[in-house]
């Protein structure tokens, strides 16, 4: 069984992953951008998703030389689109409540891209009172402080709380699965991937939150999967990843390779997809990061990789 998981997810990471490294022209920030970002999500966010597509693949190093050449290679293209973090600190020093910069350095942190300067404004505005009341989602405020604990700056007086965090999302309230939605379905995923940092950490999910998704993932992946929402499927994959005792059913893979397009791209659901190059990826951009990083945590946990029990 392993050995099927191992070689299916590998083959659709590889490709997604090729697809995000061809594409890349595709997704660079227009001439006249500057740090105010009229539509941060157009270009800004798809491009830091790409780094953690990219940084994940180099974290784990599961992958074949080609992958990681490419990895690398989109790190290097995300970090020249962002000025290599000079836009992310004129971002922060003009918006010092907005959680993006951080969460957009993260990556790059995470992969020996650093900015001296915006991490020293990092440390500052990340210790501020109202910074640290933003009123946000709990996921979100989850995803806040995993980018801190990867920068370096969840340690001492400015730790954060974790077992608060975790038990202020939905999932932490371990809630009657069958009133999931779309949107819910996201902030799951999003919780596991924060607690655990992307895999790095099962045991940052909470025992019992650990056994609710361990008896409710199967059924919530089908369930989307038969409505071809391609994109939460593999989200619901990644989560797979991130427990203990890792989830990865060979059918499901089989499932997610056959709609993977030979290309590489992976669609987002059911709907037609478009021949307009930009347009693709537009539309799809996000579920190839997901497959690219759901297929490399997948290489990584079959073959006895992950966990780094902090």
């Amino acid at each position: 069984m392993a050995a099927s998981v191992t070689q299916t997810a590998h083959q659709v990471s590889a490709q997604a992953l090729a697809w995000l490294h061809a594409q890349r022209e595709c997704g660079v920030l227009p001439a006249d951008t500057t740090a105010d970002l009229g539509d941060p999500d157009s270009v800004y966010k798809p491009l830091g998703e790409t780094a953690l597509a990219a940084s994940l693949v180099l974290r784990e190093s599961a992958a074949g030389s080609v992958e990681l050449s490419q990895a690398h290679e989109l790190m290097e293209f995300c970090w020249r689109q962002f000025g290599e973090g000079d836009m992310l600190y004129e971002r922060l020093l003009r918006y010092s409540m907005m959680t993006d910069p951080l969460e957009t350095y993260a990556p790059f942190a995470r992969c020996g891209f650093r900015h001296e300067p915006l991490e020293r404004l990092l440390a500052h505005t990340s210790a501020l009172r109202s910074v640290r009341a933003v009123e946000v989602v709990p996921n979100r405020r989850l995803a806040v402080a995993n980018a801190a604990r990867v920068v370096g700056l969840d340690q001492g007086g400015h730790a954060y709380d974790w077992p608060t965090l975790a038990r202020a999302t939905w999932l932490g309230a371990t809630p009657e699965p069958w009133l999931v939605d779309w949107m819910t379905g996201y902030c799951v995923t999003h919780t596991v991937f924060h607690l655990t940092d992307w895999g790095a950490n099962p045991t940052g999910l909470p025992d019992d939150l650990t056994a609710y998704v361990t008896t409710w993932l199967p059924v919530w992946i089908d369930i989307w999967a038969e409505i071809e929402q391609w994109d939460l499927v593999a989200e619901l994959m990644i989560v797979g990843c991130c427990l203990k005792e890792p989830y990865c059913e060979p059918a499901d893979w089989e499932r997610l390779a056959r709609a993977q397009h030979p290309d590489g791209l992976v669609p987002r659901d059911g709907d037609p997809v478009p021949d307009d190059p930009a347009q693709r990826f537009n539309d799809h951009q996000h579920t190839a990061v997901v497959a690219a990083i759901a297929g490399t945590l997948a290489v990584s946990r079959t073959l006895g990789g992950a966990a780094d029990p902090r």
